[in-house]
């Protein structure tokens, strides 16, 4: 079960423009910067209230977030939601008709275990579930 917006991945060109333009708009600076060499990215965590922006910058050509920006420009890149157990939720969505993108949870940023929807079967949007490795 999804039991809440995690955080809004939002693509950018510019990881330390954007971390000043955040700061300005949200008031606060980030909490955390971090690289995840699986994917290709820095990310970078704003906290505002429950919810979490992180903003990613493609490390390579080849990054799925520079070639993201490549298609459609800087903007929102995924909704992550967090769950009480990401293999259980995996397995439901699984059933439900969802295309999963990794067979099995793998390490992401901010001490998460995630998994990615295909967004052919959520309407365009790439949904990320999360659960804390804690």
């Amino acid at each position: 079960m999804m039991t809440q917006v995690e955080h809004i991945g939002i693509a950018v060109k510019d990881l330390a423009v954007s971390n000043e333009l955040f700061t300005k708009l949200l008031g606060v600076k980030p909490y955390k910067e971090e690289g995840v060499a699986s994917e290709g990215v820095m990310t970078s965590f704003f906290q505002v209230g429950k919810t979490k922006i992180e903003l990613l910058e493609g490390t390579s050509p080849e990054s799925p977030i520079t070639k993201f920006i490549e298609k459609k420009g800087e903007g929102i890149h995924h909704l992550a939601f967090e769950v009480e157990n990401i293999y259980t939720e995996m397995e439901r969505l699984k059933n439900e008709g969802f295309t999963l993108l990794n067979e099995v949870p793998k390490p992401g940023a901010d001490n998460k275990l995630v998994c990615f929807l295909h967004p052919k079967g959520t309407n365009s949007v790439l949904v990320e579930l999360c659960q804390n490795i804690d």
